[in-house]
Protein backbone atom coordinates (compact mmCIF):
# COMPACT_ATOMS: atom_id res chain seq x y z
CA UNK A 1 0.00 0.00 0.00
CA UNK A 2 1.22 3.77 -1.03
CA UNK A 3 0.05 6.82 1.18
CA UNK A 4 0.40 10.22 -1.37
CA UNK A 5 -0.51 13.43 -1.36
CA UNK A 6 -1.24 15.23 -4.50
CA UNK A 7 -1.36 19.08 -4.55
CA UNK A 8 -3.25 20.49 -8.09
CA UNK A 9 -3.04 23.80 -8.80
CA UNK A 10 -4.31 25.62 -12.09
CA UNK A 11 -3.89 29.53 -12.49
CA UNK A 12 -5.67 31.78 -14.95
CA UNK A 13 -4.96 34.93 -15.98
CA UNK A 14 -7.01 37.09 -17.96
CA UNK A 15 -6.39 39.83 -20.64
CA UNK A 16 -9.54 42.17 -18.96
CA UNK A 17 -11.59 41.49 -15.66
CA UNK A 18 -13.69 38.93 -16.07
CA UNK A 19 -17.44 39.98 -14.22
CA UNK A 20 -18.34 35.96 -13.71
CA UNK A 21 -17.25 32.89 -14.13
CA UNK A 22 -19.20 29.53 -13.40
CA UNK A 23 -16.66 26.06 -12.95
CA UNK A 24 -16.49 22.74 -12.47
CA UNK A 25 -13.57 21.38 -11.14
CA UNK A 26 -13.10 17.07 -11.24
CA UNK A 27 -9.90 16.82 -8.73
CA UNK A 28 -11.83 14.27 -6.30
CA UNK A 29 -10.06 10.95 -6.34
CA UNK A 30 -12.34 7.96 -6.05
CA UNK A 31 -12.74 5.84 -3.22
CA UNK A 32 -12.98 2.76 -4.39
CA UNK A 33 -11.68 -1.02 -3.65
CA UNK A 34 -7.80 -0.15 -4.14
CA UNK A 35 -8.07 3.49 -3.29
CA UNK A 36 -8.92 5.35 -0.05
CA UNK A 37 -9.40 9.20 -0.01
CA UNK A 38 -8.28 10.77 3.46
CA UNK A 39 -8.31 13.96 2.86
CA UNK A 40 -9.75 16.36 -0.25
CA UNK A 41 -10.32 20.01 -0.61
CA UNK A 42 -10.47 22.37 -3.73
CA UNK A 43 -9.61 25.92 -2.87
CA UNK A 44 -9.75 28.91 -5.02
CA UNK A 45 -8.13 32.71 -4.86
CA UNK A 46 -10.34 34.65 -5.34
CA UNK A 47 -12.27 32.41 -2.49
CA UNK A 48 -15.83 31.11 -3.85
CA UNK A 49 -18.61 29.58 -2.35
CA UNK A 50 -18.37 25.69 -3.74
CA UNK A 51 -20.90 22.80 -3.13
CA UNK A 52 -20.13 18.88 -4.62
CA UNK A 53 -21.91 16.14 -6.54
CA UNK A 54 -21.03 12.69 -7.57
CA UNK A 55 -22.32 13.20 -11.99
CA UNK A 56 -23.62 10.57 -13.82
CA UNK A 57 -20.30 8.51 -14.66
CA UNK A 58 -19.67 8.41 -10.32
CA UNK A 59 -17.21 11.35 -10.66
CA UNK A 60 -16.91 13.77 -7.48
CA UNK A 61 -17.49 17.10 -8.96
CA UNK A 62 -16.65 20.66 -7.53
CA UNK A 63 -18.57 23.08 -8.58
CA UNK A 64 -17.91 26.97 -8.11
CA UNK A 65 -18.90 30.26 -9.32
CA UNK A 66 -17.37 33.88 -8.97
CA UNK A 67 -19.07 36.75 -9.24
CA UNK A 68 -16.84 39.61 -8.98
CA UNK A 69 -14.81 41.54 -11.27
CA UNK A 70 -11.19 39.31 -11.56
CA UNK A 71 -8.37 39.01 -13.56
CA UNK A 72 -7.02 36.33 -12.04
CA UNK A 73 -8.18 32.96 -10.62
CA UNK A 74 -6.25 30.21 -9.19
CA UNK A 75 -7.54 26.69 -8.14
CA UNK A 76 -5.75 24.50 -6.10
CA UNK A 77 -6.96 20.73 -5.14
CA UNK A 78 -5.01 19.34 -2.60
CA UNK A 79 -5.63 15.25 -1.49
CA UNK A 80 -3.89 12.53 0.80
CA UNK A 81 -4.81 8.98 -0.86
CA UNK A 82 -3.98 5.55 0.29
CA UNK A 83 -3.71 3.16 -3.19
CA UNK A 84 -3.03 -0.61 -3.39
CA UNK A 85 -2.39 -2.69 -6.39
CA UNK A 86 -5.68 -3.88 -7.52
CA UNK A 87 -6.33 -7.48 -7.84
CA UNK A 88 -6.08 -9.46 -10.97
CA UNK A 89 -9.88 -9.48 -12.67
CA UNK A 90 -11.34 -13.19 -12.45
CA UNK A 91 -14.21 -13.45 -14.12
CA UNK A 92 -13.91 -13.85 -17.79
CA UNK A 93 -16.40 -13.84 -20.90
CA UNK A 94 -16.10 -14.81 -23.92
CA UNK A 95 -16.91 -13.02 -27.42
CA UNK A 96 -20.31 -14.24 -27.57
CA UNK A 97 -21.01 -13.31 -24.00
CA UNK A 98 -20.36 -10.01 -24.74
CA UNK A 99 -22.42 -9.99 -28.42
CA UNK A 100 -25.24 -11.14 -25.71
CA UNK A 101 -28.43 -9.03 -25.99
CA UNK A 102 -28.05 -8.04 -22.40
CA UNK A 103 -24.15 -6.97 -22.59
CA UNK A 104 -24.94 -4.60 -25.51
CA UNK A 105 -27.95 -3.12 -23.28
CA UNK A 106 -26.50 -2.88 -20.53
CA UNK A 107 -22.83 -1.03 -21.60
CA UNK A 108 -24.62 0.85 -24.53
CA UNK A 109 -22.84 4.20 -23.69
CA UNK A 110 -19.30 2.38 -22.94
CA UNK A 111 -19.70 0.59 -26.63
CA UNK A 112 -20.65 3.56 -28.47
CA UNK A 113 -18.70 6.59 -30.06
CA UNK A 114 -17.80 9.45 -28.80
CA UNK A 115 -16.39 12.67 -29.89
CA UNK A 116 -12.74 11.98 -29.15
CA UNK A 117 -13.12 8.58 -29.82
CA UNK A 118 -14.98 8.07 -33.40
CA UNK A 119 -15.68 4.98 -34.90
CA UNK A 120 -13.21 3.88 -37.48
CA UNK A 121 -13.80 0.98 -39.82
CA UNK A 122 -9.59 0.53 -40.01
CA UNK A 123 -9.58 0.38 -36.35
CA UNK A 124 -12.97 -2.63 -36.51
CA UNK A 125 -10.81 -4.50 -39.02
CA UNK A 126 -7.97 -4.42 -36.62
CA UNK A 127 -10.19 -5.45 -34.01
CA UNK A 128 -11.12 -8.34 -35.57
CA UNK A 129 -7.89 -9.79 -36.35
CA UNK A 130 -6.60 -9.47 -33.08
CA UNK A 131 -10.34 -10.63 -31.69
CA UNK A 132 -9.53 -13.96 -34.01
CA UNK A 133 -6.90 -15.21 -31.67
CA UNK A 134 -7.28 -13.82 -28.56
CA UNK A 135 -9.72 -13.87 -25.80
CA UNK A 136 -11.51 -10.53 -24.72
CA UNK A 137 -9.08 -10.32 -21.52
CA UNK A 138 -5.95 -11.07 -23.94
CA UNK A 139 -7.27 -8.89 -26.70
CA UNK A 140 -7.56 -5.69 -24.10
CA UNK A 141 -3.50 -6.03 -23.72
CA UNK A 142 -2.81 -6.95 -27.42
CA UNK A 143 -5.34 -3.66 -28.44
CA UNK A 144 -2.88 -1.83 -26.08
CA UNK A 145 0.57 -2.91 -27.92
CA UNK A 146 -0.99 -2.34 -30.97
CA UNK A 147 -1.49 0.96 -29.89
CA UNK A 148 2.14 1.61 -28.37
CA UNK A 149 3.12 0.16 -31.96
CA UNK A 150 1.72 3.20 -33.65
CA UNK A 151 2.11 5.98 -31.12
CA UNK A 152 5.85 7.47 -30.16
CA UNK A 153 4.85 9.45 -27.21
CA UNK A 154 6.09 13.06 -27.24
CA UNK A 155 4.87 15.24 -24.89
CA UNK A 156 2.84 18.25 -25.95
CA UNK A 157 2.34 16.81 -29.43
CA UNK A 158 -1.75 17.10 -28.92
CA UNK A 159 -3.69 19.05 -27.86
CA UNK A 160 -7.08 18.51 -25.71
CA UNK A 161 -9.18 18.88 -28.29
CA UNK A 162 -7.26 15.67 -30.58
CA UNK A 163 -9.07 12.69 -30.94
CA UNK A 164 -7.49 9.10 -31.46
CA UNK A 165 -7.91 9.40 -34.97
CA UNK A 166 -5.98 13.14 -34.83
CA UNK A 167 -3.25 10.91 -32.91
CA UNK A 168 -2.65 7.68 -35.21
CA UNK A 169 -2.46 10.16 -38.24
CA UNK A 170 0.40 12.21 -36.31
CA UNK A 171 1.85 9.38 -35.44
CA UNK A 172 2.75 10.18 -32.16
CA UNK A 173 0.65 11.51 -29.00
CA UNK A 174 0.43 11.96 -25.00
CA UNK A 175 -1.35 9.47 -22.64
CA UNK A 176 -4.91 10.90 -23.42
CA UNK A 177 -3.90 10.21 -27.51
CA UNK A 178 -3.16 6.60 -25.96
CA UNK A 179 -6.28 5.62 -24.13
CA UNK A 180 -8.35 7.23 -26.81
CA UNK A 181 -7.06 5.11 -29.27
CA UNK A 182 -7.30 1.77 -27.65
CA UNK A 183 -10.58 2.51 -26.57
CA UNK A 184 -11.84 3.04 -30.13
CA UNK A 185 -10.15 -0.22 -31.09
CA UNK A 186 -11.58 -2.04 -27.92
CA UNK A 187 -14.70 -0.72 -28.58
CA UNK A 188 -15.13 -1.88 -32.11
CA UNK A 189 -14.22 -5.42 -31.14
CA UNK A 190 -17.19 -4.98 -28.48
CA UNK A 191 -15.43 -4.84 -25.09
CA UNK A 192 -17.12 -1.94 -22.98
CA UNK A 193 -13.92 0.21 -22.45
CA UNK A 194 -13.91 3.55 -20.32
CA UNK A 195 -11.60 6.56 -20.04
CA UNK A 196 -9.49 7.15 -16.50
CA UNK A 197 -8.13 9.95 -15.42
CA UNK A 198 -5.70 10.72 -12.76
CA UNK A 199 -2.09 10.93 -11.40
CA UNK A 200 0.92 9.00 -11.58
CA UNK A 201 3.42 8.86 -9.43
CA UNK A 202 6.79 8.73 -12.02
CA UNK A 203 8.97 6.27 -9.45
CA UNK A 204 8.89 2.88 -8.35
CA UNK A 205 11.18 3.09 -5.69
CA UNK A 206 10.11 6.72 -3.89
CA UNK A 207 11.65 7.98 -1.04
CA UNK A 208 9.04 8.98 1.72
CA UNK A 209 8.81 12.62 2.11
CA UNK A 210 10.39 13.53 -0.99
CA UNK A 211 8.18 15.90 -3.52
CA UNK A 212 8.28 15.52 -7.28
CA UNK A 213 6.68 16.89 -9.95
CA UNK A 214 3.81 14.84 -11.06
CA UNK A 215 1.66 14.39 -13.72
CA UNK A 216 -1.84 14.11 -14.57
CA UNK A 217 -2.39 11.21 -16.42
CA UNK A 218 -4.94 8.64 -18.22
CA UNK A 219 -5.91 4.99 -18.92
CA UNK A 220 -8.79 2.51 -19.55
CA UNK A 221 -10.76 0.02 -17.87
CA UNK A 222 -12.04 -2.96 -19.90
CA UNK A 223 -14.72 -5.10 -19.33
CA UNK A 224 -14.50 -8.61 -19.53
CA UNK A 225 -16.44 -10.20 -17.08
CA UNK A 226 -15.98 -7.21 -14.36
CA UNK A 227 -13.95 -4.06 -14.33
CA UNK A 228 -10.12 -3.86 -14.77
CA UNK A 229 -7.50 -0.90 -15.67
CA UNK A 230 -4.74 -1.13 -17.98
CA UNK A 231 -2.24 1.65 -19.40
CA UNK A 232 -1.51 1.62 -22.71
CA UNK A 233 0.90 4.72 -22.34
CA UNK A 234 2.91 2.26 -20.34
CA UNK A 235 2.10 -1.33 -21.09
CA UNK A 236 0.75 -2.20 -18.03
CA UNK A 237 -1.64 -3.06 -15.35
CA UNK A 238 -1.64 -0.08 -13.14
CA UNK A 239 -0.06 -0.41 -9.33
CA UNK A 240 -0.07 1.84 -6.16
CA UNK A 241 1.75 4.72 -7.77
CA UNK A 242 -1.92 5.44 -10.07
CA UNK A 243 -4.61 7.03 -8.62
CA UNK A 244 -7.98 7.85 -10.34
CA UNK A 245 -10.11 10.71 -10.35
CA UNK A 246 -12.58 10.27 -13.08
CA UNK A 247 -14.28 8.07 -15.34
CA UNK A 248 -16.29 8.67 -18.34
CA UNK A 249 -16.84 7.91 -22.59
CA UNK A 250 -13.61 9.96 -22.86
CA UNK A 251 -11.64 12.85 -21.95
CA UNK A 252 -14.67 15.10 -22.54
CA UNK A 253 -16.18 13.26 -19.49
CA UNK A 254 -13.58 13.98 -16.64
CA UNK A 255 -12.06 17.42 -17.97
CA UNK A 256 -10.20 18.61 -14.72
CA UNK A 257 -11.52 21.92 -14.97
CA UNK A 258 -13.93 23.63 -17.23
CA UNK A 259 -16.16 26.35 -17.16
CA UNK A 260 -17.57 29.60 -18.39
CA UNK A 261 -17.06 33.19 -18.40
CA UNK A 262 -18.64 36.45 -18.95
CA UNK A 263 -15.87 38.78 -20.06
CA UNK A 264 -13.60 39.57 -22.93
CA UNK A 265 -10.23 38.41 -23.92
CA UNK A 266 -8.25 35.02 -23.81
CA UNK A 267 -6.53 33.57 -20.75
CA UNK A 268 -2.69 32.28 -19.99
CA UNK A 269 -3.03 28.92 -18.19
CA UNK A 270 -0.68 27.64 -15.72
CA UNK A 271 -0.83 23.97 -14.21
CA UNK A 272 1.37 22.40 -11.72
CA UNK A 273 0.99 19.41 -10.03
CA UNK A 274 3.13 17.91 -7.35
CA UNK A 275 2.87 14.22 -5.66
CA UNK A 276 4.62 13.09 -2.55
CA UNK A 277 4.58 9.64 -1.15
CA UNK A 278 4.27 9.58 2.61
CA UNK A 279 3.93 6.00 3.52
Amino acid sequence: MWRMRVVHATGYAYKSAVTASYNEARLTPRSDQRQNVILNRVETVPATRSYRYVDYWGTAVTAFDLHAPHTELEVTASSVVETEKPEAPELEVTWSDLDSEAALDRFDEMLSPAHFTPASKRLERIGRRIARDHTPQQAVIEASRWVAGELEYVAGTTGVHSSGLDALREGKGVCQDFAHLTLILLRGMGIPSRYVSGYLHPHAEAEIGDTVEGQSHAWIQAWTGEWWYYDPTNDAEINEQYISVGVGRDYSDVTPLKGIYSGEGSTDLDVMVEITRLA
